[in-house]
């Protein structure tokens, strides 16, 4: 399946003239972008779909820390990829236009990524079960609450630090007119849900659902 280029997402950095047509991803196409997009249009580590998808045939590419063998496999915010033969990985993070982008990090901060934490599950055996934006499930005793983010060691699977969502926190702004300003929490209204952020000089009121704490 695919999509028209014109209909992508404004988040896409890649150009809306080109190949007519963009692989579907396997997930909101919101919320990131399918592989094949990543490598071919933003990376540019080959031309073709056909060429990419040889790379991941040979287990080349590693999504947190994972081999990937989909090129539809989404790609979120914060994930990593990583390329086996240079060692090279660059972490998924969005730019103060509100696009997608990707940043070089060090080999030793590729197993670690952030995700905000939707819900928690309460389980057999009074074990409780953290659900992460990301689709993850985590079993933890980490004190935490909806909205809050969770530094994720990707390797283990367990969470290393609750960023708590409160006042100073400091988040980034994934969604809405705002998308890619970062600022720091003023307030919370927990009834209206929404957070009032400190945009450089500006004060503006945000939906929680449109931002995740970073630190």
């Amino acid at each position: 399946m695919h999509i028209k280029r014109h209909t992508i997402p404004k988040s896409w950095p890649v150009p809306r003239k080109g190949v007519p047509y963009v692989v579907k991803p396997n997930f909101e196409f919101e919320r990131g972008m399918p592989l094949l997009v990543v490598l071919r249009d933003v990376l540019k580590v080959a031309g073709t779909a056909k060429e990419i998808q040889h790379i991941v045939n040979e287990r080349g590419i590693l999504v947190n820390t994972k081999p990937v063998k989909d090129v539809k496999h989404g790609v979120l915010l914060f994930d990593t990829i990583t390329f086996v033969k240079t060692k090279k990985s660059y972490r998924m993070e969005m730019d103060e236009l509100g696009k997608f982008e990707f940043k070089e990090i060090k080999e030793n901060e590729s197993n670690k990524k952030i995700s905000k934490v939707v819900n928690k599950t309460l389980l057999k055996g009074k074990k409780v079960q953290i659900n992460m934006s990301d689709g993850r499930n985590i079993l933890s005793n980490e004190k935490c609450k909806t909205n809050d983010s969770a530094l994720i060691n990707l390797n283990t699977g367990k969470i290393e630090k609750i960023l708590p969502l409160k006042e100073k926190a400091e988040v980034l702004i994934f969604e809405g007119k705002h998308a890619g300003e970062k600022g720091a929490v003023i307030s919370i209204d927990d009834k209206k849900k929404m957070v009032d952020i400190q945009l450089g000089k500006e004060k503006t009121s945000i939906l929680i659902k449109q931002v995740i704490v970073t630190a």
